[in-house]
């Protein structure tokens, strides 16, 4: 059997990208492996020291590619990335900017012709492969998307045209790091389908990098590797794999703690929420078409939809963020459109898959957490002693006290996903907004959370907004459901 990579004895040259034991690695001809395990176990350190994306030290290493012509490693391997729901998403994407899609420039390029430019330098335009483009499209049904700008696509939508500008290379190796992440059950079936298709064709070997979490391992995977305390384990046949993962349960402890948080909010309209008919439309497209919600106070809302079905957007107006909020008959805590902003956002906690993006700089988890105090995106600069004492009570709540001086950027995606909960927590809100909280993160951190946000919302007068696209994700708090789409 032809081996395509083996490694023997790798490991990272800086000790920051290292695992702490020297791996080897093996992928063989008609292999697809998963890599799984915990969050901070070290799974993306092992993916990176596959594709060489950082300099190894000593290992004895062969790449046999044929019958690729292509002769560089970066050219035969293609390593695609999901920390957040946007991905490795082109630069003109930031928080702010697509609530404010209506005023981008309108001479930035379409996603047609991105797909067209991608497809231009990754290869000779044949028949074949315009063929293979054509299928490509097809599949994750983005014909109608074609004449968008990028910053107007949701997550999902993103992810199908970053897979498709991928897949035109015709990779040898393809490697990516939570490819399901954020992905509604229709857009993973669309995923899964094309994995599928490529697996079978043996046009390119994968490599999946997973959280413990994902139930079953799609149909293709033949070998698993678990990585946890960042050593990596063996190959072993699908069928032997047996997953380690525990829960571990927040303690009575750490309940009673959060439930004897002191209550100094101010009282609370019995609306906490008012829509009446609200419409958001950026040209000719519709994101929300009449939507109309009430939340009362104590409410614990679940809400639903496909990719692109708005839910983000309506999210941005409760949370003031949208501009076209003041364009709509909106009411938050009884305030409407000419109520300052920031007599709403001091009573609401928000985590939002795209939020990951305003934190990119080198602070320590502490800072990011404290920024939730101040109700704006973006670290602070210097907190009192009360400010770090609450920081870190949130910090410890979510598992990762002993992270507070680890900056951002060296923690991996599922342990910056609890700092940012942890942020969202921080200043006791009236109403908490999670959009898509459990986002990349393994089993018992998923139910870590999820006993965190039933037990936040025993206490008075806490309201809960939560958008998940799995029926299992949402705690057994909640009390509504909505859904758009």
């Amino acid at each position: 059997m032809k081996t395509i990579i083996s490694i023997r004895g790798g490991m990272a040259g800086r000790p920051e990208w290292r695992l702490s034991e020297k791996a080897d690695f093996e992928l063989n001809e008609n292999e697809h492996i998963a890599i799984v395990g915990p969050n901070g176990g070290g799974k993306t350190f092992l993916a990176e020291m596959i594709t060489m994306t950082h300099p190894m030290y000593g290992p004895v290493s062969t790449y046999d590619f044929s019958p690729s012509e292509k002769p560089l490693i970066s050219d035969n391997i293609k390593y695609l990335t999901f920390r957040d729901s946007y991905g490795t998403a082109d630069s003109e994407y930031f928080l702010q900017q697509r609530w404010n899609a209506d005023t981008v420039d309108p001479d930035m390029p379409t996603i047609r012709q991105l797909l067209d430019k991608a497809y231009e330098i990754s290869g000779p335009d044949t028949a074949e492969r315009r063929a293979m483009r054509d299928h490509l499209y097809s599949m994750f049904q983005i014909e109608p998307l074609l004449d968008s700008q990028i910053i107007k696509l949701s997550s999902g939508e993103l992810r199908k045209f970053q897979i498709i500008k991928i897949l035109f290379y015709n990779p040898r190796v393809l490697v990516m790091d939570n490819p399901f992440l954020g992905l509604d059950a229709e857009a993973r079936g669309y995923l899964l389908g094309i994995l599928d298709t490529l697996a079978a064709s043996g046009w390119t070997r994968m490599i999946l990098v997973m959280p413990d979490c994902e139930q079953t391992l799609p149909s293709f995977i033949t070998h698993v590797i678990e990585v946890k305390d960042l050593v990596a384990g063996k190959k072993v046949p699908v069928s032997e794999y047996r997953p380690s993962n525990t829960v571990k349960s927040l303690t009575m402890t750490m309940k009673d703690s959060i439930l004897a948080l002191p209550s100094e909010a101010p009282e609370t309209p019995e609306d906490v929420v008012v829509i009446k008919s609200a419409t958001v439309r950026y040209g000719d497209r519709k994101i929300l078409d009449g939507v109309s919600w009430k939340i009362r106070s104590g409410e614990k809302w679940a809400l639903e939809g496909r990719n692109g079905s708005g839910k983000s957007t309506l999210l941005s107006l409760i949370c003031a963020d949208h501009p076209q909020r003041y364009a709509n008959d909106i009411k938050i805590f009884g305030l409407g459109r000419r109520a300052s902003i920031w007599d709403i956002k001091r009573r609401i906690g928000y985590v939002s898959p795209e939020m990951h993006r305003a934190f990119q700089d080198d602070i320590p988890a502490i800072m990011i957490v404290a920024s939730g105090l101040q109700d704006t995106l973006g670290p602070v600069s210097t907190i009192d002693r009360q400010e770090a004492a609450v920081s870190r009570f949130w910090l410890k709540v979510f598992g990762i006290g002993a992270l507070e001086d680890r900056t951002f950027m060296e923690l991996s995606s599922g342990e910056q996903r609890l700092v940012l909960l942890a942020r969202a927590f921080v200043k006791d809100p009236d109403l908490l907004i999670l959009d898509e909280p459990l986002h990349g993160l393994d089993l018992s951190n998923r139910e870590r959370v999820k006993e965190i946000i039933r037990t936040f919302c025993r206490r008075p007068g806490k309201t809960l907004i939560m958008v998940s696209h799995y029926r299992e994700d949402f705690p057994e708090c909640i009390t509504d459901w909505k859904r758009l789409g």
